[in-house]
């Protein structure tokens, strides 16, 4: 954890956190519309998707499908609202200011000790416990949110889906099974790291986002910064670029 006081790092965000202490930052171009919509098919016990061409709308419902699975085997959700208040009014303001404000976002607090942040299809954002614990000001938390919103912005997890199903013979067709899409998504929201130019181009859509919203840019590198300056790593950035070069490009010095 972050060398710091536990007392200065609650202030900011919540003075009575307590015993809860979660950063996987994770976005491709607007794709055509389904010719028929399967969030409709999926009430009528259709079980194929078809990543090729999802609209916004079936993007959000399979996001829900996700969302469903990961707080049900992977994740308790902390059911504290003004916590989860606190952390949604960032979010929200920060998705109106995106480069792809026309779906809903859902922003979630899960209890977990590791520093973490990931993003799934559809707009889901989850933070842990333990990042919250590890940002100074919600300048920094603006900054992993930004970052999130930035691979959602540009599709990466569907993307990723639809490229690893394609790999994996997964698809035909028809489609990819329902079931094995939202499957591929829980795995790629905790598990399987993004591509450096999915990372690269996350960082720059956050760091673009966060001066649209009127945050201090200079905090979103300071908690890069912070984190290389552990003596312990978080895991999660084992998968991702090393933090010199995601600073060296934010300060464009790459």
């Amino acid at each position: 954890m972050i060398e710091t006081s536990r007392s200065a790092r609650r202030t900011w965000y919540y003075p009575v956190l307590g015993s809860i202490a979660a950063l996987g930052i994770s976005v491709g171009t607007p794709e055509v519309a389904l010719s028929v919509p399967w969030a409709e098919l999926f009430q009528q016990g259709a079980q194929v998707i078809q990543l090729y061409r999802i609209s916004d709308r079936d993007e959000v419902e399979l996001g829900k499908q996700i969302n469903q699975q990961l707080l049900s085997t992977q994740f308790q959700p902390v059911r504290d609202r003004t916590l989860n208040s606190k952390v949604n009014r960032i979010g929200q303001k920060l998705a109106q200011t995106s480069s792809r404000p026309d779906i809903p976002y859902t922003f979630q607090v899960v209890q977990d000790k590791s520093i973490n942040a990931f993003a799934t299809a559809g707009g889901f954002v989850y933070v842990t416990t333990g990042l919250l614990e590890a940002v100074d000001n919600e300048a920094q938390l603006a900054g992993v949110l930004a970052h999130e919103i930035g691979h959602i912005a540009a599709r990466h997890t569907v993307e990723q889906m639809r490229q690893t199903a394609i790999a994996q013979g997964l698809a035909n067709a028809a489609g990819v099974d329902r079931n094995k899409v939202v499957a591929l998504g829980v795995e790629f929201g905790v598990r399987r790291p993004r591509s450096r130019q999915a990372e690269f181009e996350a960082d720059r859509l956050g760091f673009e986002n966060l001066q649209r919203a009127g945050y201090d840019q200079n905090q979103m590198i300071a908690f890069l910064e912070k984190l290389r300056n552990q003596s312990s790593v978080p895991a999660f950035l084992s998968t991702h670029p090393t933090t010199s070069d995601r600073i060296a490009r934010l300060q464009g010095d790459d």
